[in-house]
């Protein structure tokens, strides 16, 4: 029986041409994984057959757009998970669940290798590779463009010798990986850290500069999660494509970073993500009026931990699962509504309301009402500026001052 193996597949340039560039090098069939998560441009249908008429023996094809939210957008919602404190881990968010598909794939055409087309630079060769691991290490992996040598101006001409139907030639050198919580833009004159964006590097957002007119916006959470927008009911996917919809339309959730990857090098990036800084920016204030001090103060250490985890590749491993229920812990009260106010390139909280916050009113109010104990503060202070006070003390005769 001839070897099979299974490709992650975008249908963009690298992944079109990996499917011959692997058949002839290693004489095995291809079937192509698309998994949907939210990319936008073309449906399942044109995806499937691009890749049959670029060599595939069959397509796997999965509308992932509700599971992807629900059980991969959301839990970084929970977490503020914001790497390098911009980036909200669009592309590191969605290998888990294509990685899920493709071993899901692989079992039921009988595969016995998985393929990618990431390069040796990136990130995204060990969070596909560690996580094929983490579900079914007996698949091996191979990456086309790190193993055998498909170099980007290859796949340029391998695609227009052999007429190849896919859209990325020398005249747009951009690599593009977009899903619903964002978009990713690198490589090209980008690479030039000097150089600044140009308006058609960006897709998801309009220009902050001309905004249109101040978008006020209330969102309802239950437990961490949006359940409405401005009284209407969504879904979790409902809920990221309005705020994309509404905060792109102001330019908000723009980031032009170099960052850290996990192989060691920095990289420059161009990102876009609309509805998941509106709403992370939202959470964030909701954990604020709900989360006990102590409690939002260490939360914020285990979702710094939590992204870079995800980051790595690592959404499988023990710590991450760890961290996943204590997150979950914090959710319990985080429920409530925000108002935000969105308006050339920034989401502003406006307003909060919660029957579960932990705010009060008459303790805060120093008008009439206060229901605040003053007298309790000198003992309070006393007691809390005991310890520094010894230490203090002890300095002073050791040094005979």
């Amino acid at each position: 029986m001839t070897e099979r193996i299974v490709l992650a597949y975008s249908g963009g340039l690298d992944t079109s041409v990996a499917i011959g560039w692997i058949a002839d090098a290693t004489g095995a069939e291809v079937i192509a994984v698309a998994v949907d998560v939210g990319q936008g441009g073309e449906d399942l249908d044109v995806i499937r057959q691009r890749a049959l008429d670029c060599g595939a023996v069959e397509a796997y094809v999965a509308d992932a757009r509700d599971e992807f939210a629900n059980e991969y957008c959301m839990p970084a919602l929970k977490a503020n998970a914001l790497y390098h404190d911009k980036y909200p881990l669009v592309s590191a968010l969605s290998r888990p669940v294509i990685v899920k598909h493709i071993v899901k794939a692989a079992r039921e055409f009988g595969a016995t290798t998985m393929a990618h087309g990431c390069t040796g630079k990136g990130n995204d060769q060990v969070r596909f590779e560690v996580g094929i691991a983490s579900l079914a290490p007996e698949l091996k992996c191979i990456a086309p463009v790190r193993d055998l040598a498909l170099t980007r101006d290859k796949a340029i001409d391998y695609a227009e010798r052999n007429n190849l139907p896919i859209v990325t030639t020398k005249k747009n050198p951009f690599s593009i990986d977009q899903n619903v919580w964002g978009r990713a833009v690198e490589t090209g004159f980008l690479e030039d850290i000097w150089n600044a964006p140009t308006k058609d590097v960006y897709d998801y957002t309009d220009d902050p500069s001309f905004p249109p007119v101040p978008d006020e916006v209330i969102i309802r959470f239950e437990r961490g999660i949006p359940v409405a927008i401005d009284g209407q009911s969504v879904t979790p996917l409902q809920a990221i494509v309005e705020m994309n919809r509404r905060a792109g339309a102001h330019g908000i959730g723009r980031i032009d970073i170099v960052e850290d990857r996990l192989v060691g090098i920095k990289s420059r990036e161009i990102y876009e993500a609309p509805g998941a800084i509106a709403l992370i920016e939202a959470h964030r204030e909701m954990e604020n009026v709900t989360l006990e001090r102590e409690q939002a103060r260490y939360k914020r250490v285990i979702g710094e931990k939590w992204t870079e985890l995800v980051y790595d590749g690592m959404w499988s491993s023990p710590l991450k699962k760890s961290l996943d229920a204590f997150i979950e812990s914090t959710q319990e009260y985080v429920t409530g509504e925000i108002r935000m106010v969105l308006h050339g390139g920034t989401a502003v909280v406006t307003g909060r309301r919660s029957d579960v916050g932990l705010y009060d009113f008459n303790l805060a109010t120093y008008d009439e009402g206060d229901t605040f104990d003053q007298s309790a503060a000198r003992g309070y202070i006393e007691i809390y500026g005991l310890a520094a006070k010894q230490a203090a003390a002890r300095e002073a005769r050791v040094l005979g001052l």
